[in-house]
């Protein structure tokens, strides 16, 4: 049932790679208001891709910022499932410019890969779902599924208004499940289950001391310093075993059952030292790095600043001293009684001398976890599989997508996160890419999972 359309898959491979690279060289970075136009570009060139293949419904909805595409096709049958397929089209700016060896919205393909901005992250995953229906719509005439398609522009900046469109626009979205192409596998050709996701929260600390810098010959030992008071703060709450010394910190953490430790053990493993370029790894005490990264807490600091900067020496104590905090979740944390517990600790350990200010993360996430043995999920195993010709592994994710846990939250449907990128593709650095064994396998993929479960 499914010859026809992988045949035309293939047979029209130049010109889906063609459209995918029209679709890239539109500049849709939601952070720069300079490219609001070719945000407009970008939502535009899928709405007119639904109504091209044949969608009943597909427009621009207008948001705060930038517009949402949503489209419709109910012709399935009201005996087949409909899912909610979920994507964005915002890419992350390309700087910095001069480390692209080519022009980022300017696709190119080099050994086997497409490198451009948003080839991996989210545009060719994207388009590869709208390629699969256009085959199905081509070839056979109809989708063995029902569609609703929600693709955004504002991923990139934390969805800012994509939780308030959810909720109060519930039967328009709703579904029996969702499918979510936002993510990758554990290495190049190797299918894998993605059946859970990190939550996220976070907090800036910023320590105040003296209204001005002053001379550290003059005022230091009577005077404290505030990045000295903010490095007590932080080496407060992580030791070195990477255990997080905050009261109550693990207290909700759903424990690592043996049968997920056996599943992330068997599943393939980057090498870090060597990707991240240091001497070593190190996890928390009892677990391994992968263990650790796809399903133990983490405690982070992205970003300390606060003094002077500039070349050779400047004798002062700062008058002021900021760090940026970030938590990786697991089932069971809640992110305002983590963002609380962070805080009570903040303040309990603050030295005198100084003030201490918290301003807490705004966009934060639960953890998402769904039962490897789910049937959709089975049919999604099933299918990679097929296309890939390779066992298909299983595993957690270290990062979090805000989105899938405000479906399950606000729907409460299954989510099949169906992913094709590689740990190769750079997302977010100069020369993202995408490998083109993805692109093929993974259409095929996509055509045996809504063969499976539409019939």
């Amino acid at each position: 049932m499914s010859e026809q359309v992988l045949q035309y898959l293939k047979t029209n491979r130049a010109y889906f790679l063609k459209r995918l690279f029209e679709f890239l060289e539109i500049p849709s970075i939601s952070t720069d208001s300079n490219y609001k136009k070719d945000m407009e570009k970008a939502a535009d060139f899928i709405v007119t891709y639904l109504q091209e293949i044949g969608f009943g419904s597909a427009e621009k909805q207008p948001t705060n910022n930038h517009p949402l595409v949503y489209g419709e096709y109910n012709g399935a049958g009201k005996d087949a499932p409909t899912v909610l397929f979920y994507g964005h089209y915002d890419v992350q700016p390309a700087d910095p410019m001069e480390l692209w060896h080519s022009n980022p919205f300017q696709p190119e393909i080099r050994d086997g890969r497409l490198y451009a901005r948003g080839a991996s992250d989210d545009k060719g995953q994207v388009f590869m779902h709208l390629a699969v229906f256009e085959a199905f719509l081509k070839t056979e005439g109809k989708l063995p599924v029902n569609v609703k398609v929600c693709i955004e522009g504002e991923e990139e900046i934390g969805s800012e208004n994509l939780y308030n469109i959810l909720q109060e626009h519930q039967e328009q979205f709703s579904a029996d499940f969702a499918v979510i192409s936002d993510s990758g596998m554990v290495a190049k050709n190797q299918p894998t289950i993605l059946y859970g996701l990190k939550g996220f929260t976070g907090l800036e600390i910023t320590v105040k001391g003296p209204d001005h810098d002053l001379h550290s010959g003059m005022y230091g030992g009577a005077i404290r310093n505030p990045i000295m008071a903010l490095s007590h703060i932080l080496s407060s709450m992580k030791n070195e075993e990477e255990f997080i010394t905050v009261d109550g910190f693990y207290d909700d953490v759903e424990p690592l059952s043996s049968k997920e430790r056996k599943m992330m053990a068997a599943a393939p493993s980057e090498d870090f030292a060597k990707s991240a370029g240091v001497n070593q790894t190190v996890s928390e005490k009892g677990y391994t790095p992968v263990e650790h990264t796809m399903g133990r807490p983490t405690f982070e600091v992205n970003g300390i600043f606060g003094g002077y900067q500039g070349e050779g020496t400047k004798t002062i104590i700062p008058s002021s001293a900021t760090a940026k905090i970030t938590c990786r979740l697991v089932p069971g944390q809640d992110p305002e009684i983590v963002q609380k517990l962070l805080e009570d600790h903040i303040y309990k350990v603050a030295p005198s001398g100084v003030e201490v200010h918290v301003e807490k993360e705004k966009l934060s996430a639960k953890a998402y976890k769904v039962e490897p043995d789910h049937p959709l999920i089975k049919k999604a195993a099933e299918a990679y599989s097929k296309a890939f010709q390779a066992e298909t592994v299983y595993v957690r994710m270290g990062g979090s997508i805000p989105v899938v846990e405000w479906v399950e939250a606000i729907y409460g449907m299954p989510i099949v996160l169906l992913g094709f990128g590689t740990p190769e593709d750079r997302l977010h650095s100069p020369n993202e890419s995408f490998p083109l064994d993805s692109f093929d396998k993974g259409m095929e993929t996509i055509v045996y999972y809504w063969n499976s479960v539409g019939n």
